[in-house]
């Protein structure tokens, strides 16, 4: 193989055989599962932290905000560092301080710790997150191994959030909240000593030159500061002086950093990247798609505790299906993707997934499991999982070597800071809604809180509406990616060729 072959495809000569790099692709997205479960977690064990740490409520919503602010501030950064210091190592390095964090976490004796903690986690999941995805789009070049590849990934991370769900009540109730961040600890040392085993061992990725230090800070200050405003406004108010002030600072940062990337030699987010109609198109349907999506898990959290009278368990165990759902579609939409195109099955994942929200919006305050929850989890996790995985293929098909640190990290940003702002949003919605029908004399608080629940989850159903049009809109017919090198040429060129995406 020539030297001009090795340089543009990398580590070939490292990567794993066709076994292990499915082994490998196990290994990722189970740590990639961990990450977005560690967000989801931590809810239902939130009660008994409070009673045993003493803390006020407004000092719990930041053991959870805390991981979700830093974890969305700094992927992008972590992207780029994953291209320039090499995804395997950083994949290590950031897993090693996840584990470590998660060890502080469940030995906190006081609020203050655990938050740090809390925080610190959020910081490593940024590092590890963007790698791992990355390492997924080398492992995987051919066309059809990657897309089979990225729906597994898709569908263990869509299924995180409800995953988390269901284990913070089993082991909250039954070992203690310190379990909920001491079960990360074996993941995370297991994960450590088969990354050196099973992932290439990759350095700095050639065209990944410099470091924009400028880009860097506003980026990462200016999402961290955006997501802060976000799931604190309902908190301070929307019109607060705080949302408002600390809002337009964040815009300031956030436009600063495409004067800096315009103007940089070596930009972190060279912006070029947003040409290709595909990441743009799958960036744009993710952002909308968290939103309507995960604060769903916020309400019927919510609803089955608060309304319905469910214990921890129980509540989480109600979640079980979606889980379950998203994890078996994962073999089945990339043949759907197959057959039907890329963009028709982004644009059908979100208009069932918006039928499946419309279904939940109609909340029962006397309802039952099987009459209120089990068919539009379903439905909505049947539509999740298509869009899911869609917009992981179209947010990285294509990207360049040097750049797939920076494809990963951009649609983990979209997607953290879509939650962030969904949350606060229809969080806001529901609350006003509740609000409403009190005022209005109504004596029972669990239906006023049902009227509330399912305002919002309707806000998130015309989300998820419009999520569809934006990728119907958006998204290209067919990607602008060069003709398909066929199998003879190959051989002879003696280069890895990505076939061409899907419609």
């Amino acid at each position: 193989m020539s030297s001009h072959v090795a340089s543009r495809t990398g580590a070939l000569d490292t990567s794993p055989g066709d076994r292990s790099r499915w082994l490998a692709l196990a290994l990722l997205a189970t740590t990639q599962f961990v990450l977005i479960l560690d967000a989801a977690i931590v809810g239902v064990a939130l009660p008994s932290i409070g009673k045993d740490l003493d803390l006020k409520q407004a000092d719990l919503s930041w053991i959870a905000n805390a991981y979700t602010l830093l974890f969305g501030g700094f992927l992008l950064l972590g992207g780029r560092l994953a291209d320039l210091f090499g995804r395997r190592r950083l994949f290590v390095g950031g897993l090693a301080l996840f584990t470590v964090a998660s060890l502080t976490a469940g030995l906190a004796q006081s609020g203050a710790m655990l938050i740090a903690a809390r925080g610190i986690q959020g910081f490593a999941a940024a590092l590890v997150s963007p790698a791992a995805l990355s390492l997924v789009m080398i492992l995987f070049r051919d066309g059809s191994a990657r897309n089979k590849a990225l729906g597994i990934w898709g569908a263990v991370a869509g299924s995180g959030a409800a995953a988390g769900l269901v284990l913070g009540g089993l082991l909250t109730d039954w070992l203690g909240w310190e379990s909920v961040f001491f079960v990360n600890i074996p993941i995370g040392i297991a994960a450590v000593a088969l990354a050196f085993r099973l992932l290439p061992a990759a350095g700095p990725t050639e065209g990944a030159r410099g470091f924009d230090l400028a880009g860097a800070v506003s980026v990462t200050a200016g999402l961290a500061l955006l997501v802060y405003v976000l799931v604190d406004a309902n908190d301070a108010g929307w019109a607060s002086t705080q949302t408002l002030g600390l809002g337009l600072l964040a815009v300031v940062l956030l436009a600063a950093f495409v004067v800096i990337e315009m103007r940089a030699r070596h930009p972190l987010v060279p912006l070029r990247i947003f040409r290709a109609p595909m990441l743009r198109g799958s960036n744009a349907a993710a952002i909308l798609m968290t939103m309507a999506l995960f604060p769903t898990f916020f309400f019927i959290t919510l609803y089955t505790q608060q309304v319905l009278g469910y214990s921890p368990i129980k509540s989480g165990l109600a979640q079980l299906p979606f889980a379950l759902t998203i994890i078996l579609m994962a073999n089945v939409v990339p043949l759907i993707i197959g057959r039907i195109g890329l963009k028709a099955t982004m644009v059908t994942g979100l208009v069932i997934t918006a039928a499946g929200l419309l279904w939940y919006s109609r909340l029962s305050p006397d309802g039952s499991f099987l009459s209120d929850l089990l068919g539009p989890s379903l439905v909505t996790a049947g539509g999740a999982a298509l869009a899911f995985i869609a917009t992981t293929i179209g947010a990285t098909n294509g990207a360049a070597e040097h750049e797939a640190g920076l494809a990963s990290g951009l649609i983990n940003t979209t997607q953290q800071v879509g939650a962030a702002l969904g949350l606060g949003v229809l969080v806001a919605a529901a609350t006003a809604r509740t609000e409403s029908v009190v005022s209005g004399g109504e004596q029972v608080l669990g239906v006023a809180l049902t009227e509330g629940y399912r305002a919002g989850i309707l806000v998130a159903a015309g989300i998820a509406l419009l999520s569809a049009l934006m990728a119907a809109t958006l998204f290209p017919r067919r990607p602008s990616e060069p003709a398909p090198v066929l199998p003879a040429q190959r051989e002879h060129r003696g280069e890895l060729a990505l076939e061409p995406s899907y419609d």
